[in-house]
Order: C-alpha cells, then sequence, then structure tokens
C-alpha cells in the first residue's frame, strides 16, 4: 500500500510541475508583450526605463531560465505579487478565495452523490419503467448541458422570475453573517453545479447496479427469501458502489472548470471569480498561482480517490 502510494504521488507531483510548464508557456505565447501588463499608460516611460523594468522583472531572460526563476520562487512559497491589486502577494489572494470555493464545491459534490445514487439505484431497481425512462432522459439532459448555460436557466428561472433565490453574492449585504442567510445564497449555486456530477452519478450507479444484480450471489440471496429491500441495500449496493468512488474523484476536475462559469454568473467570491478576473485584466502572476493551486487540488483529491479505491478493492495494490 506505501508503494502504491508512493507512485501516485509521484506520478501527481510529475504532473503539477508539466501543468506549471504548459501555464506558463501558454501565457508567454498569448498576443502581446508581459511587461505590457505593469505599465502605467498615463505615466510615460523611455526606452531605457522599459528596459530597466524588463531587467527587474527578469524578462530579459531565456523563457527556461524565467520558468525555473518562478519555480524557485514557488517552491518556496512565493507565488509572485499581483499586478491590478496594488502588489498584494498572490498566495494571499489564493487563499483567501480558497474558502468560498471549497464551501460552493463541497455542497454541490454533496448534492450529486445523494442525487445520483439515489436515483441512479431506483433506475436500476426499475428498469425499463416510465421512471427509468424519465431519470434517464432527465440525466442525459444534465450532461449534455454546459455549466454557464445551467446557471443562466437557474438564475433567469428561480432568482428573476420566481424571486426564491438571490440572483448573486454570497451573503446579503448591509446584514449580519447568519448562517441562514449563507444558505439562501449557497443552495442555487451548488445545486446548479452539482447537475453535470450528479447526472454521470445516477448512470454509472444505475449501469453498475444492474451488472450486480445479475451476479451469482444476489440470486442466491433472493432464493434463500431475502427481502429485496435488504438484497440491494446490504449485498448488491457496496459492491456496485466501487466504481462510483472513481468516478466521484474524476469529477473534480469538471466540478472545477463549472465552478468558474457557476462563480461568474452569481458572483461569488473564489478561485473562479478570482482566475476570470485575472485573465481579464492580464494579471499574469495571479493566473500562474491560482492555476497551480487549482491543479494541485484536483491532483490531491486524485491521489486519494486512488488511495480510497485501493483500501476498498485491495486488488488495486497489486497494480
Amino acid at each position: 500500500m506505501l508503494q502504491y502510494s508512493l507512485r501516485r504521488l509521484i506520478i501527481g507531483i510529475g504532473m503539477l510541475v508539466a501543468l506549471s510548464m504548459l501555464i506558463f508557456l501558454l501565457l508567454r505565447l498569448t498576443p502581446g508583450d508581459p511587461i505590457d501588463a505593469y505599465i502605467d499608460p498615463n505615466l510615460p516611460m523611455s526606452p531605457s526605463d522599459l528596459a530597466d523594468l524588463r531587467r527587474r522583472l527578469g524578462l530579459d531572460q531565456p523563457l527556461p531560465a524565467q520558468y525555473l526563476g518562478w519555480l524557485q520562487q514557488a517552491l518556496t512559497g512565493n507565488l509572485g505579487y499581483s499586478i491590478k491589486r496594488l502588489d498584494q502577494p498572490v498566495l494571499g489572494l489564493v487563499l483567501s478565495r480558497i474558502g468560498p470555493t471549497v464551501l460552493l464545491m463541497g455542497t454541490a459534490l454533496a448534492f450529486a452523490i445523494v442525487a445520483g445514487i439515489t436515483f441512479g439505484v431506483i433506475g436500476a431497481v426499475r428498469r425499463n419503467s416510465l421512471a427509468d425512462l424519465s431519470l434517464s432522459v432527465v440525466a442525459l439532459a444534465g450532461i449534455s448541458s454546459p455549466a454557464f448555460l445551467s446557471a443562466l436557466l437557474g438564475l433567469y428561472i428561480f432568482s428573476v422570475r420566481l424571486h426564491w433565490m438571490p440572483s448573486g453574492g454570497m451573503l446579503t449585504p448591509g446584514e449580519e453573517f447568519s448562517v441562514g442567510d449563507l444558505l439562501h445564497h449557497l443552495i442555487l449555486p451548488a445545486a446548479l453545479l452539482s447537475v453535470a456530477q450528479a447526472a454521470l452519478i445516477m448512470r454509472y450507479m444505475r449501469a453498475s447496479l444492474l451488472e450486480v444484480l445479475n451476479q451469482d450471489y444476489v440470486r442466491t440471496a433472493r432464493a434463500k427469501g431475502v427481502r429485496e429491500f435488504w438484497v440491494i441495500s446490504k449485498h448488491a449496493l457496496r459492491n456496485a458502489l466501487l466504481p462510483i468512488v472513481t468516478l466521484i474523484g474524476s469529477t473534480i476536475g469538471l466540478a472545477i472548470g463549472g465552478a468558474i462559469f457557476i462563480e461568474s454568473v452569481f458572483n461569488w467570491p473564489g478561485m473562479g471569480l478570482l482566475l476570470v478576473d485575472a485573465v481579464q485584466t492580464r494579471d499574469y502572476p495571479v493566473i500562474m498561482g491560482a492555476t497551480l493551486v487549482i491543479g494541485a487540488c484536483v491532483i490531491v483529491v486524485n491521489l486519494l480517490t486512488d488511495i480510497t479505491y485501493a483500501v476498498v478493492d485491495p486488488r488495486i495494490k497489486v497494480g
């Protein structure tokens, strides 16, 4: 188990380094000069001033040297300073936004797991019934709908038309903090973020449970007169959940991509909104730092998922 975990850890570190190299290269390939983001258009600068600024920022060095310099600072916890936010440390900005994003994604994941597993079991138990067909259509629509479309439709229906939920923000401005107010703002964006995940989990749960229900030990339990509820909950459900563990870990990346759109639409003060603002203002240090932290979170979650799957299914350790 230790060797298995170490192999996954080494692979994760390699993926994180590769991700940082890719993002660094893509940012350098974008149109324009990175130094333009550091120049105040209201302050005239001579060519010598520009050359001095380029030298102080290390932009006069080759790309490999620039990347290694950035990586050396990143390993010490220094992700640079924001260009557009009065030279605030990038790490501080990122850490201040992680909490709201974790709250949003954690709530969405809880919604997705509960809804996906519940409806997947219903679809498998009532195979080819009206309920099964209806749930399959809903799941297909959920998988096919982009996150921004779900966010806009949900905002229009529940906030603009029905006035059931707030249209944005994490708390009501001017009011004291309360858990009820936070939940009131959280439910709609979290539910919309969970749509695609819940649909995937439901489809996989249905297929996995149908396969397990055809196994010999399930037929034996039924032949012994065990009630159908206990056949499903005690004998079939546990084995059917094994693929779902891996699926949940793999959908974290999907959830992060969706969170960027959800946070933008609902003005949720998380990592997604920070990253969008940084891209719009060409704040390169924030883009690099936020992307690195997001990538690290995805890799850690997948690592924990692999370890959890190996604990649940000991056969994985052999590979």
